[in-house]
């Protein structure tokens, strides 16, 4: 403990550290002072319907403009002259009559803010099939969404206010976490049964940004320690309470996580493991922010699904999650022509316990449909069931830094880009461990960028060996 407080007492360590933690030392604060509330239609809860299922409907990518007069993008000649957003309007209504979901979720560019000329008026035409069809629906911020006359915490308060929509724009408020819609909500067993009032599928939505705001790094957003820290506590909370009586459980209700820019772990796959088409270069941020490794860590959420990239819609496992894109959904998005627009459903459905009722979620599945005469259902896949659990693998995976190939630290070419900006995990090999090299590149390219940010104080008292050598790779970045 000595060593560790010489540490920790070193005045430049002490900055970096401090400025990385605030701001999830300040929502842990926040989190002491407020009780989260589940939001929804006439405060009652997300449930299971009578026949044991939960439907989730995703429409991914609208780039909704300004309706009739905005045209469509790649589509065969014969459909341009009478194709504009209404075709993406129309595909949402046929969606939702052939599927009838128990909830909808859009994740990001809802608008395309450039052709979008008045925002809320885009976003009250592209959420009005959901609006009308009274089923809930959520949403979430892609990097389009901002680019009309309405800033990211705008829209968000704006997609808050419409009908029927259980979206907020933050949980426990602005000035405490990064972005804006970061929320969960709680999906309730079928009424009448014994989980009646338990969460059994817990679903979360993350604001994952729209572009860098560090001037040495290019490209997109990345969701940021302070919410991977809410992420963190609101999953252990769920937990705690799925594990507790009533009806203990041993096991986590599974969980699903909802954002718009794919993270660098998507790049993992190629033909041989996943099930879908992938068509072009997975467009994550340049860096890894190790949202991956949180949520393996927390051990409860069994898919990610987004959009961004919209001819891509593979779905593949690593390391006990689900990582899937949606598939292009909107007709002023980029396309291919000939490819059908598509949209992704998720089922999960509920076990039946031995006196007859409902009980724990049994599995999750899931399958596309194409925006063609007949709404083609394809690649139906079990994503998760309950049989399968205690086969994760235990090791912590996100961005690498030890070469368990040769056992040997990988050189700083092989680590860093041109740029200078730690490999994405694609790109080194799956597993890794924590060390002070990588601790001070993190702290070199920016304190925004630790991943994990909650082990540093651990990691920091683990390398407390050599306070010389982590006290001065410190001053000479400061």
């Amino acid at each position: 403990m000595k060593r560790d407080r010489e540490v920790l007492r070193s005045p430049f360590l002490a900055a970096v550290v401090a400025a990385a933690l605030l701001p999830i030392w300040v929502l842990a604060a926040a989190e002491q002072q407020n009780h989260h509330r589940q939001r929804g239609i006439g405060d009652k809860k997300l449930r299971f319907g009578t026949d044991g299922q939960f439907k989730i409907l995703q429409v991914a990518d609208m780039h909704y403009g300004n309706g009739k007069t905005t045209p469509c993008k790649d589509v065969l000649p014969s459909q341009f002259a009478t194709c504009s957003d209404l075709n993406t309007t129309d595909f949402v209504r046929r969606m939702i009559e052939a599927e009838k979901p128990n909830f909808i979720v859009f994740t990001g560019d809802n608008i395309y803010g450039f052709d979008a000329t008045n925002a809320a008026k885009s976003l009250n035409e592209a959420f009005a099939p959901a609006i009308a069809s009274n089923i809930p629906w959520a949403a979430v911020l892609g990097n389009h969404d901002q680019e009309s006359d309405l800033s990211r915490e705008g829209v968000m308060k704006h997609i808050v206010g419409l009908k029927n929509t259980l979206a907020q724009v933050n949980p426990l408020g602005q000035d405490v976490i990064d972005g804006f819609g970061n929320y969960n909500l709680e999906v309730a067993g079928v009424e009448g049964f014994s989980f009646e009032n338990k969460s059994v599928l817990n679903l979360y939505f993350l604001d994952s940004g729209d572009y860098s705001t560090v001037p040495s790094i290019r490209r997109y957003g990345w969701i940021k320690p302070s919410q991977q820290y809410w992420f963190q506590r609101t999953s252990a909370k769920l937990q705690k309470a799925y594990m507790s009586k009533p009806l203990p459980q041993k096991a986590p209700a599974p969980g699903i996580a909802y954002f718009h820019i794919p993270l660098p772990e998507f790049a993992s796959f190629d033909s041989s493991n996943f099930t879908g088409v992938k068509q072009e270069g997975i467009s994550s941020a340049s860096v890894n922010s190790g949202f991956f490794t949180t949520m393996v860590a927390a051990g409860d959420v069994k898919a990610a699904f987004i959009g961004h990239d919209h001819l891509n819609d593979f779905c593949g496992e690593l390391t006990g999650i689900n990582l899937c894109y949606a598939g292009g959904f909107g007709y002023h998005a980029y396309g291919k022509a000939g490819w059908d627009r598509r949209a992704r459903v998720v089922v999960a459905n509920l076990e039946k316990t031995v006196k007859g009722g409902w009980g724990a979620v049994k599995s999750i599945k899931t399958w596309k449909r194409l925006d063609d005469e007949h709404l083609t259902a394809i690649d139906v896949q079990v994503l998760w069931s309950k049989s399968s659990v205690g086969m994760r693998r235990k090791k912590p995976v996100g961005v690498a830094c030890v070469d368990r190939a040769s056992h040997r630290r990988p050189s700083n070419s092989q680590r860093r880009t041109s740029s200078g900006i730690v490999k994405p995990f694609a790109e080194t090999n799956h597993e890794h461990l924590f060390d002070v090299e990588q601790l001070m590149t993190w702290l070199a390219d920016d304190w925004h960028l630790v991943a994990e940010t909650h082990s540093v104080i651990k990691t920091l008292k683990r390398l407390s060996a050599k306070p010389s050598i982590l006290e001065g790779r410190v001053r000479d970045m400061l």
